[in-house]
């Protein structure tokens, strides 16, 4: 099921991309992300309720409530700083250069999560690098 929701969280990523990138034309990137932001609340709002998940709110203990406030704000500032090179750079290349991201995450899900490294991820992620700089570069 993870691979359907990680397909699915591509494609509207990639909407979002071209979404963003028309509606950016004539808006400030700051204020379109925080139209943006409000929108997505109100949408994940509803989507709580109607799906009657609010009541898991009381599980979520201190700890567990400042990391996902800590993951909001590198949420809210990754949007910020997309929305901001989307404005004068292309769609393409800001998305490549944004997929930085899968390699950050593979350093550092190894330091601080001990995944492990395997020949196959270093030579993808080697292979995945390689392909952005080549799309940032083009």
């Amino acid at each position: 099921m993870w691979l359907l929701f990680a397909t699915l969280s591509a494609v509207t990523a990639a909407l979002m991309t071209i979404a963003g990138k028309i509606g950016l034309k004539n808006v400030d990137p700051t204020l379109a992300t925080g139209v943006r932001s409000l929108f997505m609340f109100l949408l994940m709002a509803g989507i709580v309720l109607v799906g009657g998940k609010l009541k898991g709110l009381e599980q979520i203990d201190g700890k567990g409530f400042y990391i996902i406030l800590i993951s909001s704000v590198f949420g809210a500032l990754s949007w910020l700083f997309y929305f901001l090179a989307l404005r004068t750079g292309t769609a393409s290349k800001v998305a490549a250069v944004d997929r930085l991201s899968l390699i950050l995450v593979i350093i550092i899900s190894i330091l601080f999560l001990a995944e492990k490294l395997s020949l196959k991820l270093a030579l993808g992620s080697i292979m995945a690098t390689i392909g952005i700089v080549l799309i940032a570069l083009a």
